[in-house]
């Protein structure tokens, strides 16, 4: 019994909550649908690519001409559509993507969580130690260049495959820019939502 009193109690404190008119919980809706929205799209593309970051930003020119800053790239997991082809390995079967042969690869240089993942084409793969070579479109040498130096990390490793975030399926030019101002565009999302919701508030009021 006190189970379907407590029952009953939520669900008309929801039907009050869904039917308020006040402000306040107007302004609670809106939120709530938003972070809806945006949680069954991240749950969506995470199904789809099955890794997470399911998204990227480009942020540099590295990749130029086949990838620009702002791009906004949709990444999958390696062996998702197809196994990872190296550049070498994409010259004997004709693969391309990007512009030119193999994969390109998103990966934690050394394994480190602490920089930016870097997004550049496997150009092959060697064993010892075993890993694979990266090299950005647009660099003239390849990410494991003797004397190459990220600060912190030191000298870039050949990629290992646990070091591999996933594979550049396809790139959207420009939409890239949001995710790269994430916190000002969902301030501006929750601004015209206040704006929206008391001006339709005064408008109700005085058709009332």
């Amino acid at each position: 019994m006190s189970d379907t009193t407590w029952l009953q109690r939520a669900a008309s404190a929801l039907t009050a909550f869904r039917e308020s008119a006040h402000p306040a919980a107007s302004l609670a809706r809106d939120l709530i649908w938003v972070v809806a929205v945006v949680g069954g799209i991240a749950l969506a593309l995470y199904l789809i690519a099955g890794t997470w970051p399911a998204v990227v930003t480009i942020e540099s020119r590295s990749m130029v001409p086949n990838m620009n800053v702002g791009d906004l790239v949709l990444v999958v997991d390696e062996n998702r559509f197809g196994g990872l082809t190296t550049w070498d390995r994409g010259q004997l079967t004709g693969y391309r993507s990007f512009g030119d042969y193999g994969d390109v690869i998103i990966y934690r240089p050394n394994g480190v969580d602490s920089v930016h993942p870097i997004i550049h084409r496997a150009m092959g793969y060697v064993d010892p130690p075993g890993g694979y070579i990266t090299k950005g479109d647009n660099n003239l040498y390849i990410d494991q260049k003797e004397g190459a130096l990220i600060p912190g990390i030191g000298q870039v490793e050949p990629v290992k495959k646990e070091w591999i975030v996933g594979k550049a399926l396809f790139a959207v030019p420009l939409i890239g820019y949001l995710p790269l101002h994430l916190f000002e565009f969902a301030i501006f999302v929750i601004v015209v939502i206040i704006i929206h919701d008391f001006v339709f508030v005064r408008r109700k009021g005085k058709d009332g």
